[in-house]
């Protein structure tokens, strides 16, 4: 049960979706979590839900698991023949030097998750969702084959926003994607967990890059790794404010960072934290949720050009519509 602190991050990011009004793509939406997280997003004004699929059977989904569809909710068919000759034009014309050819591209574009990826490259909605269903890996290959990364170079990886019992918004990364990034791969999560940071709490982000030590408190070759990201992160994003190596208790405690890392400007004041791989990032957001008793939101996709985000398959209706929340924020 949240505590009414932590309830008013998740109210004012709710009222800026609401606000942004946003066109978001449910492409499983003969799923009925998406069905019911679909209504609840229509009926309380979050954002414009758009049920992408076969709209017979989106229906008759509805109808199994006793939903009552709002009146006038969109519902867009992935059999729509020009947009199907569209998207898989485009497909084959970007993915042809791979050896993909125009009936296979079509076959994809059959495919809801694809359809939507496509509409949303199109500019025809302005955010996708999915991942009840399918896998991550799923998401992010239509993804990156659809919308395709912010910036050449660019990979995706992933964050949570994590609220804390007080109220705190931090963010942690990468906590879902990339099991063991090298230190370009660690920089890029970094900036890219910054503005992701920035884009859902307006806060100005402040970055501490994670390890087992703190300013060479340790000699490792994986703490190097995380120096030398820290170099390159700064290289990348001048402006912005990051350092590291730190451990957790420095980056986060006051006292502890003063204590520990005196000359530092982030010590313990950091608010996006990025773990130096998978394991750790992914145990770390965990152990926040289940024993530090803060809400997680995530894992929210970075990277891409356009914003496409992925659900657990083990997620609920009000997790779908926590993320559609999040996606619409994106999409500013």
């Amino acid at each position: 049960m949240s505590s009414n602190k932590s309830a008013a991050p998740v109210e004012r990011i709710i009222k800026q979706a609401s606000a942004a009004g946003k066109r978001i793509g449910l492409p499983e939406a003969t799923d009925s979590r998406m069905l019911e997280a679909a209504s609840e997003l229509m009926r309380e004004d979050i954002c414009i839900p758009v049920l992408i699929g076969i709209p017979e059977q989106i229906q008759q989904a509805a109808n199994e698991a006793g939903i009552k569809l709002p009146e006038g909710i969109e519902i867009q068919p992935v059999d729509d023949l020009e947009k199907l000759d569209r998207y898989a034009t485009q497909l084959f014309e970007k993915r042809k030097h791979k050896g993909l050819d125009k009936e296979t591209a079509l076959s994809l574009m059959k495919q809801p998750l694809w359809f939507a990826d496509f509409m949303l490259s199109n500019n025809e909605i302005d955010g996708c969702l999915a991942g009840a269903v399918h896998t991550t890996g799923d998401v992010i290959r239509a993804a990156i084959q659809s919308v395709g990364v912010a910036k050449k170079g660019g990979m995706v990886s992933s964050c949570f926003l994590m609220i804390l019992p007080d109220g705190r918004e931090i963010t942690y990364a990468d906590c879902a994607v990339i099991p063991y990034p090298d230190e370009q791969q660690l920089a890029g999560i970094a900036v890219d967990a910054a503005e992701t940071h920035r884009k859902l709490t307006g806060q100005e982000p402040v970055v501490a890059m994670l390890s087992f030590s703190t300013k060479g408190s340790a000699a490792h070759e994986r703490v190097d790794l995380v120096t030398k990201a820290t170099a390159l992160a700064k290289e990348m994003a001048p402006d912005l404010k990051i350092d590291g190596e730190f451990q957790f208790d420095t980056a986060f405690v006051p006292e502890i960072g003063n204590r520990k890392a005196p000359d530092s400007e982030i010590a313990g004041r950091a608010n996006v934290f990025v773990f130096p791989n998978l394991d750790a990032g992914n145990i770390g957001y965990k152990i926040t949720e289940r024993v530090g008793g803060a809400i997680a939101l995530g894992p929210v996709l970075q990277g891409l050009a356009s914003p496409v985000n992925d659900l657990s398959r083990g997620c609920s209706a009000g997790d779908i519509v926590l993320m559609s929340v999040i996606t619409s924020l994106l999409a500013e």
